[in-house]
This record gives structure tokens, C-alpha cells and sequence, in this order.
């Protein structure tokens, strides 16, 4: 399969990203930062690992070196650039059959990747974290995840089987006020220079909203696309289908697969996930039935 471009095919099925997490502290059990392991070792698992999931179907590749779980600690620029830099240098020397992308809110970590290789910037504060981040994606015009969160370590509770989740999460109207700030991070890349098909918007699920909330915005993502731009949904292992189905992380594949698949059908146009062989099959299967194409 030849890499892809971009822009992509949109509604011609669904685009599937795996997840390649750089981190010690992973809410899902995957982060390929292990004790003892030395840079070297960290970008031959990260390989192996991306190999793994471009053969199981994966499009997209996104490397992150901080985790965004509730309740996580933040790392230094500094710190997250040697995390993800090496791999990234690695994945475009070896060839590897999938798109690049990098899971930061930092401009200074994306601007560094970017003179490394082409890479999406998926960043998950909707460029409302660092103010240069726009400017960076518009002079590289990297395609541009941006994300609506709502985040504050405040609300964040943890338990220890199922994992942190947010509580007491106040919105006026949870849909209108999902889309108006998504609008809001539009605006701020779009003044910046970024070029309207550039932009990918992606609803946040797990981010600053209880586990209803999280369900109500799922079943309700034809809104969300109603906006007009392509949709990412990363609902993979997340604690609100733990909390819903009493799981563990390493138990909420079928969760997850539930999640997809009515996401696609409200308009998901790519699926980020850990679970890139199980979700690219329910994908497929999803795409058969509902789109028209």
C-alpha cells in the first residue's frame, strides 16, 4: 500500500491512527519508556512497535511524549524532545508505510520535529496552551489536530483499577459550548495562517467532561462534524468505557470497538486507537455499511 497524502480521501472510509506512546506513564499500559530501557532500546521498540501497526492496517502513526491522563505530570520541552525526536528521525529513515504525527501543545517540540521530518501536529490544547503553535503550523503547513479540552487537575479523580476520570465538569450546553470553543481554536489557527483544509477537528472525548458527558457528545458527533471539517475521535481505552463497563484498561477492547463503530456512524473520519488490528476490521465493517461511496 502506497503512503498516503494529504489531504486524504475524506468519506471514502474510515482512517485509522495508532498510537506510539514515548512515556513511562501511560494511563493504558503501552509506554515504551521501561526502566533500565536506554535511548537506543526505546527507538527499536518504538520501530518494532510501528511496524506492528502499519501491518495490522494502520494509516497514521502519532508519537507522543507526554502522557495526557488525568492527573499526569507535565515534562519540560526539553525533556519531550528527546523522548520523540530520535524515533521520529528513526520512523522516516526506515520508510515506515504510514503518515507521521506528533501528539504535543508545545510549538517549540513541533518546530523541532518538523525540521526532522514531515509531521501532523496534533495538539491537544487546540493551540490555546502555547501561542506560537499556530504560527509553526502554518509556516510548515502541517496538517493541524485541534482538540477541545476542557482539562483542570482539580477535577480529576483517580482510582486505582479503573484509572482517573473527570467529575463535576460544568457546561452551560454541552454540545453548543463543545463546538463554539472548537470554532474558537479554528479562529485562532486560521488568523495565525493556516489554510482552512489543513484543519482537523477532534471533539476530546475524555478531556474536561464527566462519563455522561462523554457519552452524550459520542452519540451526538454529527454535530461535531456538522462543523464542517474532518473529525478524529480517540476513544481507545479511555476510563469512560472503564467506569461504564467496570474494566481495566487492558479489558475495554470491546468498549472501544462499540465506540468506533457508532462513532463512524455520526462521521468519525479517523479512528486514534492502541488496538490498530481488532479496530481496522470493525472500521471496514463500519464503512460498509454506512457510507455511500
Amino acid at each position: 500500500m502506497a503512503k498516503l497524502g494529504y489531504p486524504l480521501p475524506w468519506g471514502t472510509r474510515t482512517f485509522v491512527m495508532g498510537i506510539l506512546n514515548l512515556t513511562p506513564d501511560s494511563f493504558s499500559g503501552d509506554g515504551l519508556i521501561q526502566p533500565g530501557a536506554s535511548g537506543q532500546d526505546v527507538v527499536q521498540a518504538a520501530l518494532a512497535q510501528a511496524r506492528r501497526l502499519t501491518a495490522a492496517g494502520a494509516d497514521i502513526l502519532d508519537v507522543g511524549g507526554e502522557s495526557t491522563r488525568p492527573g499526569a505530570q507535565p515534562v519540560s520541552a526539553g525533556e519531550e524532545l528527546e523522548r520523540v525526536l530520535p524515533v521520529i528521525a528513526a520512523l522516516a529513515g526506515a520508510g515506515v508505510d504510514a503518515l507521521l504525527s506528533l501528539d504535543t501543545y508545545k510549538a517549540e517540540v513541533a518546530e523541532a520535529a518538523l525540521r526532522v521530518a514531515p509531521v501532523w501536529i496534533n495538539d491537544v490544547w487546540g493551540l490555546r496552551a502555547d501561542p506560537h503553535m499556530g504560527e509553526v503550523a502554518a509556516r510548515s503547513g502541517a496538517p493541524l489536530v485541534l482538540m477541545h479540552n476542557r482539562s483542570r487537575p482539580a477535577n480529576a479523580e483517580v482510582e486505582a483499577r479503573l484509572g482517573g476520570r473527570y467529575t463535576g465538569m460544568h457546561y452551560t450546553d454541552l454540545l453548543s459550548d463543545v463546538k463554539n470553543e472548537l470554532l474558537e481554536s479554528v479562529a485562532l489557527a486560521r488568523a495565525a495562517g493556516v489554510a482552512q483544509d489543513r484543519i482537523i477537528l477532534d471533539p476530546g472525548i475524555g478531556f474536561g467532561k464527566t462519563v455522561e458527558q462523554n457519552l452524550e457528545l459520542i452519540n451526538r458527533l454529527d454535530e461535531i462534524r456538522g462543523l464542517g471539517y474532518p473529525l478524529l475521535l480517540g476513544p481507545s481505552r479511555k476510563s469512560f468505557i472503564g467506569y461504564t463497563l467496570n474494566l481495566p484498561p487492558d479489558q475495554r477492547l470491546e468498549g472501544t470497538a462499540a465506540v468506533a463503530a457508532i462513532g463512524i456512524a455520526r462521521g468519525a473520519d479517523i479512528l486514534r486507537v492502541h488496538d490498530v488490528a481488532p479496530l481496522v476490521r470493525i472500521a471496514r465493517m463500519t464503512d460498509a455499511i454506512v457510507r455511500k461511496t
